[in-house]
């Protein structure tokens, strides 16, 4: 019959790992809280290792089909003189692809479709796991209680699991900044694919999707909680002097269309990405700052790394210190490099300060940012074998 998995939590990470875990055969079930799957986020960058690792799944082919690859744009000033040129050819011979831009619908719907319809259960939640036999983990449903071989925790920033596990652990702090996006509601000429703008505490950028239409994203430095009457409004006058495409942006956006989140991390590590037989994965186990755009691929990487852990092994036990020996280190090193790099970045203020940055940037050369790029992007996955798992 094979070994019995519940997935908690429906996002990138959660339906990456239930992927992973029936080409190995498992049988899976994926808990997501929501009873809506409106797949709000508006879009993401896929660099290359979560390419590869989408490979390594079986749905990169689909998931490049519908992406739009980020040849050309980089970064600016709010006066619109740039710091530094993406160079999206030299990237791609570096590492066999471009960076990518998606709908974040559009790679929920590519991911879901990888499973059977029975396998997704919304609008359910898991209020706790039973871990009194070592052998198997109690998981309370709506349907009475599935005793499971594994569970993996991919519930995000705010992780109930990861709660549970570790009840001493701090949890999710405020990183200092806020983030407003969304999706233009019309296609534009846009005349590249992905930028970003560093002014002094603030940082807009868009990225362009194969259908034409946009996702840009404001973070600003700001308290925790503040929210706005008028979100769209108040970007207008804070952004009224940035250079285009800036305001053309913004003006083809709806307001209700706009999404408002504080951006929370885990600042302080976890002491392991496992307990038991609960294994936690993405944003539950290593939630980042999005200054690097790898929160996403760096939860591409745990699901193929745990699909490939428990294939070559029966013992999940065995599998899973595998698995988080292998996974906390590069992830944890990622998201420091993350918060370095919003740090340097959009959180920056003082004009001396921003002034000293810029000049910086201005002297990198275009080598040198791909480098950088390929410091956390240049991965290869573990081959996932189809079928049952080893002996």
């Amino acid at each position: 019959m094979g070994d019995t998995a519940v997935v908690v939590g429906g996002g990138i990470g959660g339906l990456a790992a239930a992927i992973g875990l029936r080409r190995i055969g498992f049988r899976v079930r994926v808990v997501e809280r929501a009873t809506v799957l409106d797949d709000a986020g508006a879009g993401i960058s896929l660099h290359a290792n979560g390419l590869r690792a989408l490979d390594a799944l079986g749905a990169g082919a689909a998931v490049r089909a519908a992406a739009h690859p980020q040849y050309t744009g980089g970064t600016r000033t709010p006066s619109g003189r740039w710091l530094a040129h993406m160079d999206g050819a030299l990237l791609e011979r570096a590492l066999g692809t471009p960076i990518v831009g998606i709908r974040r619908s559009v790679l929920h719907r590519l991911l879901r479709e990888q499973l059977p319809d029975d396998c997704l259960h919304v609008g359910a939640t898991v209020p706790s796991l039973l871990r009194s036999d070592p052998a198997v983990v109690g998981v309370p449903l709506p349907d009475g209680i599935l005793a499971a071989d594994l569970v993996v925790a991919a519930d995000g920033v705010n992780s109930r699991s990861r709660a549970l596990l570790f009840p001493d652990h701090p949890g999710p702090s405020y990183s200092g900044s806020t983030v407003l996006r969304a999706v233009t509601e019309r296609p534009l000429d846009l005349s590249t694919d992905f930028e970003l703008t560093w002014g002094e505490g603030a940082e807009f950028g868009h990225i362009r999707f194969a259908d034409r239409h946009a996702e840009w994203h404001a973070v600003l430095n700001s308290p925790p909680g503040v929210r706005h009457s008028d979100p769209l409004g108040m970007l207008r006058r804070r952004f009224a002097d940035w250079h285009e495409p800036v305001r053309t942006l913004l003006e083809a956006t709806r307001p209700e269309d706009v999404l408002h989140h504080d951006i929370n991390e885990l600042l302080t590590p976890l002491p392991s990405f496992v307990a038991g037989r609960v294994a936690l994965l993405g944003d539950a186990a290593h939630a980042m700052t999005p200054n690097l755009g790898q929160g996403a691929c760096q939860a591409l990487e745990d699901a193929v790394s745990l699909a490939a852990a428990l294939a070559d092994t029966s013992s999940i036990p065995e599998a899973l210190y595998r698995y988080d020996a292998e996974r906390r280190p590069r992830a944890q090193a990622v998201a420091r490099a993350a918060r370095r790099a919003g740090r340097i970045g959009q959180q920056l203020s003082g004009p001396l300060a921003v002034g000293l940055r810029n000049t910086a940037m201005r002297l990198v050369p275009s080598k040198a940012v791909v480098r950088a790029i390929l410091r956390h992007a240049d991965w290869t996955p573990p081959a996932i074998p189809t079928g049952h798992r080893g002996s």
